[in-house]
């Protein structure tokens, strides 16, 4: 079955919106994992407008499912984070400074060498890693080459297209995805995955390792509850 990481950025939104420690952080990873998720994503950001360096630090010594922390690699106090805390897993993503949230995958055949290089500063201390990338078969070729352990497919646009036709919003995630698995790629993928999509798309990505879901599924917590959001999810993905 399809893996669920909890992102808990949105609730790090919520807690810097007045200070202190409410809602707590910490809590929410640990939560999270009570609660049935198969791990726990934080994607750290220099402004650390939502989750803190710190936080990351914190939920590393509680956490006894999956950590996976996304960031952009250009970042050297992002990538001496990461060799500091040893998750199970990082995922590249080539954000700007400054960007609202990441919204496109890298070009692997662009930025090959210096994927290949920073990939292996990863995997030298242990660490498992997934690039961001497009749903095109020549971007999965191109993480082949650098040694990657797995690419997480950005879901934007088949988030957007999938009320109109969900047929063609998942076509190019399948041949990214088949690809993949010729070439011995682990897949995870996220971004705008809810509890509408999130089935069928599982269902047509053959495959598919993990989904990291934060936005939606926080949004729908407020509503349904935690623990009973986390628990929908899961169900969308058996």
């Amino acid at each position: 079955m399809t893996k669920l990481s909890v992102n808990i950025n949105k609730i790090a939104t919520l807690r810097n919106s007045r200070g202190g420690s409410n809602p707590d952080v910490v809590k929410a990873a640990v939560d999270a994992q009570l609660f049935g998720a198969d791990g726990v994503t934080v994607h750290p950001r220099p402004d650390e407008r939502h989750i803190r360096y710190q936080d990351v630090r914190n939920i590393k010594k509680i956490i006894t499912t999956e950590f996976n922390i996304e960031g952009n690699c250009r970042e050297q106090k992002f990538i001496d984070l990461v060799l500091e805390v040893k998750p199970h897993q990082v995922t590249l993503v080539p954000d700007a400074e400054g960007q609202l949230t990441s919204d496109h995958g890298w070009d692997t055949i662009t930025h090959a060498d210096y994927l290949r290089e920073t990939i292996q500063i990863f995997r030298k201390a242990g660490i498992r890693v997934s690039i961001f990338v497009d749903p095109m078969v020549e971007m999965v070729n191109g993480a082949a080459e650098t040694g990657t352990d797995r690419i997480e497919l950005y879901t934007e646009g088949y988030a957007r297209e999938f009320l109109t036709d969900k047929e063609r919003a998942v076509a190019p995630y399948r041949a990214a995805a088949i690809r993949a698995n010729e070439l011995g790629l682990g897949i995870n993928a996220g971004h705008d995955l809810d509890l509408k999509n999130l089935a069928y798309f599982a269902q047509n990505v053959p495959g598919l390792l993990e989904v990291s879901i934060g936005h939606a599924l926080i949004s729908d917590a407020l509503y349904l509850g935690y623990e009973n959001t986390i628990q929908l999810y899961k169900r969308q993905l058996a």
